[in-house]
C-alpha cells in the first residue's frame, strides 16, 4: 500500500513539473531567433505555386504584411494590405473587409501572407494560427522573390494613380 502511494506521488509530480515545462513562454534574444523559432510553425508556398493559384483563379485570401509604404511601390495584384502591426485586429473586422469591398473571410480559408522577405509574414502567419485560422502559408521569399521571378506581373506605384492617402503614423493601437 505504502509503495502504491509512493507511485501515485511520484507520478503526481511528474505530471505537474510536464505541464508546468509545456505552458512556460519562450523568450528569444533577438528577433531573428523568434523567427526561426515559428518558422518551424508555419507552411510555405513558392511564387511559382502562388502563381498557378492566380492564374487558376483558386479562391485564396492574399495579405500583404508590408507597412502601406512599402505596399504602395509595389505589389502582388490582389492582395490586400493589413501591416503586421494592426493585423490581428483587422483580420476579423468585418467593417475593415467591408471597406475593402470584401467579405470577412471565414478561419477555414486559405490565406497565403506576404511581406518583403518573409519574416514578417512568418510571425503574422503564427498569430493567425494561434487566433483559430487553419490554412495558412507564407510566401517563400516574400515580396522579393516575386518581383524578382515575375518582374511584370506585380501592381506598382499606386500612388501615382491616386486613391492613396499618406497618412500621418501613430503609435499604439
Amino acid at each position: 500500500m505504502k509503495t502504491i502511494k509512493s507511485y501515485f506521488g511520484l507520478s503526481v509530480l511528474m505530471l505537474i513539473i510536464v505541464l508546468s515545462a509545456c505552458n512556460k513562454s519562450q523568450t528569444f534574444e533577438k528577433v531573428d531567433d523568434m523567427v526561426a523559432a515559428s518558422t518551424k510553425n508555419v507552411e510555405f508556398i513558392t511564387a511559382e505555386d502562388l502563381k498557378v493559384k492566380i492564374d487558376s483563379m483558386d479562391a485564396f485570401n492574399l495579405i500583404d504584411v508590408r507597412e502601406p509604404k512599402e505596399f504602395y511601390h509595389g505589389y502582388i495584384p490582389g492582395s490586400v494590405s493589413i501591416p503586421r502591426g494592426v493585423l490581428e485586429f483587422r483580420i476579423a473586422n468585418e467593417d475593415f473587409w467591408m471597406n475593402e469591398g470584401l467579405y470577412l473571410p471565414e478561419k477555414d480559408e486559405l490565406f497565403i501572407i506576404v511581406c518583403k522577405k518573409g519574416s514578417r509574414s512568418v510571425l503574422a502567419a503564427e498569430s493567425l494560427k494561434k487566433l483559430g485560422y487553419k490554412n495558412v502559408l507564407v510566401l517563400d521569399g516574400g515580396w522579393k522573390k516575386w518581383e524578382l521571378t515575375y518582374p511584370l506581373l506585380f501592381e506598382k506605384d499606386l500612388d501615382a494613380l491616386g486613391g492613396h492617402e499618406e497618412v500621418e503614423e501613430v503609435g499604439g493601437c
